[in-house]
């Protein structure tokens, strides 16, 4: 049926009898009658709209199309009653998508030099030493509060730490079409998250190549790329306190799945180009002796910069700085300011700086697994994804490349170099961070000579690259991942290991009960490699059941992590839960959760997707098909 309704009257009587909590939602927690009768103005045809669900997608629809500038429209009541599974995947691919995509030029600047996480009044780009076309682009247009600066030839730590009070956004590839020059596009995760983070990237791309959108994950590894090529690493995030960081890399496995998209659309030149900058990547970034590369042979996280993070919520640190304010007769807050300047220095801060920056260059931020001691453990996860990196560049090689591809220092590399490698580094990760007692991986202190005995999908993620035998997949599975399932899916650890290392019952946000859309993603992938389809079908569904639930009864609400045990998005950890604040309806849900959404639904058989719809609880579904 197809009514034309008046969208402000319509709008206000609507949220006038329903949003009951004056939140400009329509949720379950409103106590409105849920039945809402909307009229035809022309032929004065009535729908009665029932249910906390279609009341709000009647509310999304109507603001969508006041946005248009509209005095009226003409509701398709298909669209009120749509089945969740249809309209949430409706949204993230025709509207979330669009509403997180940026650009770095001129006519883009104003969305994405906002920065929640600063409190500065004056905007700056920071354009790096080696892209002069960039810099004399973007000085076109500085004015007395839009500053354009030049980074120097060597960003040092000290470099990074003077720019603390004049954080600014870094550019990434611009091009050139036509005599036009604009950004190359990227997708940033959402709220507080205005840029392009490292490995958010790689499981965007993955959503936004279920939503036919390829050249977009394909600008995406262009601005890789870039980075890599112009700041020496993929960047944590492209602004300036994250100049000192990289993040857990997936630049390989994101070419692959390019190639896998579009097999017979390669561009040669293209991926030539790509290689030779993730050996780059993989040679200066990841092995150099005695910054991530340890002496065992295995790699590590660690994060250069001195001191405090700029970019942690007001009061994050103040428990730890306590004892020192104390002790240097101060309060937490002026402490916090002296130290923050350098004013005041500290060696046991200092080094536990170290490892907190490198907890955030794991993408981590934070967990009991690598705090305090992160820039001395061979982390599981880490090793798995250069392991990956091995085998990818072997793949390429030997299938696009006729097995000899030559580097820009006319080294010539084959298939055989990078499984050897990989083979090696199989070796040392089960030599020093298989446990064949808990059938897990864990990650190695290398400075303690231990097994840091935490239980948590990392110690999973072998699966992901295939790195175990049939056998091994199997006990790691029985052994572990019932430990760390929920109702609404797998938790960043079980609750066993989150209490045994939890301190003054604090939690951390990649613990239990917390869920986290990366975790996931792995975890699915690895176990269908190794065909366990029942577990890996009963961990989607609950991921999956539990989102269409909480956007069923929140308003489309799609959010960063979610409380599995509880199968809520209403996380009480650090840094609250971004996506969950906005007003009428979402614009971008959350990056990798979209992308956890739609990457779930296209692996999990489409008999279980009514039953989601349904919203039919885990327990009651039999997923040995």
């Amino acid at each position: 049926m197809q009514l034309k309704v008046n969208i402000k009257t319509t709008l206000n009587n609507l949220l006038n009898q329903e949003d009951t909590d004056g939140d400009s939602k329509i949720t379950i927690e409103d106590k409105g009658p849920k039945l809402f009768i909307i009229k035809d103005t022309q032929t004065l045809k009535t729908f009665t709209v029932k249910g906390t669900y279609h009341l709000s997608n009647l509310l999304q629809e109507l603001v969508l199309a006041q946005e248009r500038n509209c005095e009226s429209v003409i509701i398709n009541t298909d669209n009120i009653t749509q089945k969740p599974v249809e309209r949430f995947t409706n949204m993230i691919k025709n509207h979330y998508w669009d509403g997180l995509t940026r650009r770095i030029d001129i006519e883009n600047l104003k969305t994405i030099l906002f920065d929640e996480k600063s409190a500065s009044s004056v905007h700056r780009i920071y354009v790096p030493y080696t892209d002069a076309k960039a810099y004399r682009y973007f000085k076109e247009i500085e004015t007395s509060s839009l500053k354009v600066i030049k980074l120097p030839k060597t960003i040092s730590p000290n470099y990074v730490n003077s720019l603390n009070d004049k954080p600014g956004i870094l550019s990434l590839k611009l091009e050139e079409k036509n005599g036009v020059v604009s950004g190359v596009p990227f997708v940033v995760p959402g709220g507080r998250f205005n840029e392009m983070y490292g490995w958010d990237s790689y499981f965007e791309s993955i959503g936004l190549l279920l939503s036919d959108k390829a050249l977009l994950a394909k600008a995406m590894a262009d601005n890789f790329q870039y980075e890599i090529e112009h700041y020496g690493k993929i960047l944590n995030a492209n602004r300036t306190y994250y100049l000192s960081r990289t993040q857990p890399p997936f630049y390989t496995a994101l070419i692959r799945e390019l190639l896998e998209k579009d097999p017979k659309n390669n561009d040669i030149n293209w991926l030539a180009s790509h290689l030779k900058t993730a050996i780059k990547e993989y040679e200066t970034v990841w092995m150099q002796k005695g910054k991530r590369l340890t002496n065992n042979g295995l790699n590590r996280y660690l994060a250069e910069g001195i001191g405090i993070t700029p970019e942690t919520e007001p009061g994050h640190y103040h428990a730890l700085l306590a004892p020192f304010a104390k002790k240097a007769k101060m309060t937490v807050q002026a402490f916090e300011k002296k130290y923050y300047k350098r004013e005041i220095t500290n060696a046991e801060l200092d080094a536990y700086f170290v490892h907190d920056r490198s907890v955030r260059e794991s993408g981590h931020d934070t967990s009991y697994r690598i705090e305090g001691d992160c820039a001395h453990l061979n982390p599981a996860d880490l090793n798995t994804f250069l392991y990956q990196y091995e085998l990818d560049f072997a793949f390429f090689i030997k299938t696009y490349f006729n097995d000899s591809f030559v580097l820009s220092d006319k080294r010539i590399l084959n298939e055989a170099y990078w499984l050897n490698k990989a083979t090696i580094r199989k070796e040392l990760m089960n030599r020093y961070l298989w446990n064949e007692e808990a059938k897990i991986y864990y990650d190695y202190n290398f400075v303690t000579k231990t097994q840091k005995a935490f239980d948590s999908p990392i110690g999973l993620l072998p699966l992901w690259a295939k790195m175990v035998t049939p056998e091994r997949a199997s006990q790691m599975i029985k052994s572990n991942l019932s430990k760390m399932t929920f109702l609404g899916g797998v938790a960043g650890s079980t609750k066993e290991s989150e209490e045994a290392f939890s301190v003054n019952g604090l939690s951390r946000q990649w613990d239990y009960p917390n869920g986290w859309a990366p975790h996931q993603m792995l975890l699915w992938k690895g176990l269908l490699n190794y065909n366990l389809k029942q577990e890996a079908y009963a961990i989607m569904y609950r991921w999956l059941w539990m989102i269409t639930k909480n956007a069923v009864n929140y308003n489309g609400t799609i959010p960063e992590k979610y409380d599995v045990v509880l199968a809520s998005h209403k996380v009480f950890a650090e840094y609250g839960n971004v996506g969950t604040n906005f007003k009428y309806i979402t614009r971008e849900g959350f990056g990798w959760m979209n992308a956890s959404y739609l990457y779930g639904l296209s692996l999990l058989p489409k008999i279980f997707h009514h039953k989601i719809n349904n919203l039919t609880p885990p327990d009651e579904v039999n997923f040995n098909i």
